[in-house]
Formats: C-alpha cells, structure tokens, sequence
C-alpha cells in the first residue's frame, strides 16, 4: 500500500511521536498552509522551516512564502527524478 505518498521518489519514514497533537500544536498559519500542501509534510518538518525562518526575523508572510519555495523546490527535483527513471 502506497498510502498517500502515489508515485513519488520521496523517503518514507516511520513516524515517531502522534503526529496529530504535533499538528495541533502548530501556529494557525502553519495549520491552514500543511492542510493545503500539495506534498505529504510532517508537522516536525513544516515546524522546523518555521522556527529557522522566524529566527531570521521574516514575518509569518514571508514564512509562509519559503514554505510555498521550497514544497515547489522539492516537487521539481521530484519530477526531475521521475524523468530520468521513466527514461530507464
């Protein structure tokens, strides 16, 4: 079973932890944007982008805003992968 991750190259991991009160404890904006990621985000993960960018003093906007670069960075490397192995 493939669960949600479909055909993708992304690393699955066993999670640690419930991932539901992990979720739960994230800033609303942070919330409302996994709820609407196109990829399968971890509520560690999205926090950790999150801490990393309010320390560098951006606002939520703006975190938001890596957020949304990074999920594209990470998809066109995925579809990079997915060309060069369909080729094979």
């Amino acid at each position: 079973m493939t669960q949600n991750l479909g055909e993708t190259n992304l690393r699955r991991r066993r999670r640690v932890g419930n991932p539901m009160h992990e979720f739960d404890q994230l800033p609303k904006p942070l919330r409302k944007w996994l709820s609407k990621a196109i990829l399968p985000w971890s509520p560690a993960s999205v926090r950790r982008v999150w801490n990393k960018s309010i320390n560098k003093g951006l606002s939520f906007q703006e975190v938001l805003g890596v957020l949304d670069e990074t999920e594209e960075c990470t998809m066109k490397k995925e579809k990079l992968k997915t060309k060069y192995f369909k080729k094979i």
